[in-house]
């Protein structure tokens, strides 16, 4: 599916903020930036077409979550405490992923100032692998797993995708692709220029599960 242009809501191009997917729920979130709310009922019009209403949760008031701080790692996920997910959005999407049989942990990076979201220096590529930037390669929560650390003059690839066979990297990170070939992976690299420019990453524009 594709969501149409919404020039009401310049920002929701990335759509990913705006609703968290597991193969057993939908969780609608409520994002940090209140002009981007509006943008809520949009993607619950699409969502009612895969999901079951009784399938489709809400974050509601005082929490926020914005889907950039939520990384999925196989059954278990990483949810960011940061200047656009608080504490009570954090646990009630907790417990809503909870009731789908997954567990999940949080990662305070409000301290973090290159992080937007936790997405921005993280990504999961399966097999306990994750790519991370250095300043949260040393965090505990990350430590049982293998990582692909991203050199600081590419930590923007950090936020990469891995779609079925490929991993999706912003173009001109050439030591992460050649990384992530060393690995087996098979790399496309995409032009993301225009949406770095508003803190945008490759997992902001597309809702997966």
């Amino acid at each position: 599916m594709r969501v149409a242009a919404d020039p009401a809501h310049p920002d929701s191009t990335f759509v990913e903020d705006v609703a968290v997917l597991t193969d057993e729920c939908a969780v609608l979130t409520r994002p940090g930036a209140a002009t981007r709310v509006g943008e809520v009922q949009t993607i619950r019009r699409f969502l009612d077409q895969l999901f079951p209403a009784s399938k489709i949760q809400t974050i509601e008031a005082p929490g926020t979550v914005d889907g950039g701080d939520v990384c999925e790692a196989g059954d278990h996920f990483f949810i960011g405490i940061s200047a656009r997910t608080n504490k009570a959005g954090a646990e009630q999407l907790a417990r809503w992923i909870a009731s789908g049989g997954y567990t999940s942990g949080v990662v305070d990076i409000r301290h973090e100032s290159t992080l937007l979201h936790l997405k921005s220096g993280i990504a999961y590529l399966s097999e306990n692998r994750l790519v991370l930037t250095e300043a949260l390669a040393s965090r505990d929560e990350f430590a049982g797993y293998e990582q692909v650390r991203v050199s600081a003059d590419e930590e923007y690839g950090a936020n990469c995708v891995k779609i079925n066979d490929y991993v999706l990297i912003p173009a001109g990170c050439v030591k992460l692709d050649q990384e992530l070939q060393s690995l087996g992976y098979r790399t496309i690299a995409l032009e993301m220029s225009e949406f770095q420019k508003m803190d945008g990453g490759l997992s902001c524009l597309s809702l997966r599960f």
